[in-house]
């Protein structure tokens, strides 16, 4: 198992790819933190999870919270060898419409949230471990309306290559996952929000035919990519930013819908 004796922390595990994150680093052997906000879909989680898993409830933008949640974690775990900050939001922000508060809010979860995180966490890390910050290829692709949480997830990017040059001496590893059309719960409260189940099957359709690979990703390939960053697998590998996408930004000209190959 690549992950025997690993203590691990993964914020919003209680859900997407955060839970099919926790369930795969359980398998190959790791003691699992989850966080999330709804005491409901974390009680869920753990059940799912078993004996392997702690689940926390906590709000990454809240300080005392944090506090309390690295507290226990210090107690509970002593150290930690993988963090995953996963925890994110999205929301519609378009440019002459968009409430001041809404993009505010996307940033203080998505990048004030993951770099708060990690600076709680880094006391408790061991030499050699891990970080992996949860990106996203709306760092990319300029889609309308996501003004905010494309900003948040290029800003990850930045954020991370500096992070990774604090910590070297220490051998630890700071990397980011750019995943692309995936199947979680977060794309149903984006910008697709308000669309009936006939018209989400539709967009479904129409992204997965601008896909090379043909397809939306899957929580677990996700999760697999997380084990790779989080294994001796990537022992040598810090400062990138690796696109899970089935092909659409490195080779949108083999999509489908295109019909060029």
């Amino acid at each position: 198992m690549k992950l025997q004796g690993k203590k691990a922390l993964i914020t919003g595990g209680n859900s997407g790819i955060g839970l099919a994150t926790a369930e795969l680093f359980i398998r190959e052997g790791a003691l699992v933190a989850i966080t999330g906000r709804d005491q409901k879909t974390l009680d869920e989680a753990l059940a799912l999870l078993g004996p392997s898993a702690r689940a926390y409830r906590a709000d990454v933008t809240d300080a005392e919270a944090r506090s309390t949640l690295f507290a226990a974690l210090g107690k509970e775990f002593g150290k930690l060898d993988i963090v995953f900050a996963n925890a994110g939001i999205s929301a519609r922000t378009p440019a002459g419409t968009t409430d001041e508060a809404v993009f505010q809010k996307v940033i203080q979860v998505n990048l004030v949230g993951a770099f708060l995180t990690v600076n709680s966490a880094v006391p408790l890390l061991n030499d050699g471990a891990s970080l992996i910050f949860n990106g996203s290829v709306h760092n990319y692709l300029g889609q309308p309306g996501l003004a905010a949480y494309a900003a948040t997830k290029g800003g990850l990017v930045s954020m991370a290559r500096a992070i990774a040059a604090d910590l070297a001496p220490r051998g630890i590893r700071v990397n980011v996952i750019a995943p692309g059309a995936t199947k979680t719960p977060i794309w149903r409260r984006g910008p697709h929000a308000k669309h009936s189940p006939e018209e989400l099957g539709a967009a479904a359709a129409k992204v997965a035919s601008m896909i090379p690979l043909g397809r939306w990703g899957e929580a677990s390939d996700i999760a697999n990519t997380a084990l790779f960053l989080a294994s001796d697998d990537s022992a040598y590998i810090t400062a990138i930013e690796l696109t899970v996408d089935g092909g659409a930004t490195g080779a949108p000209y083999g999509a489908p819908i295109l019909g060029l190959r």
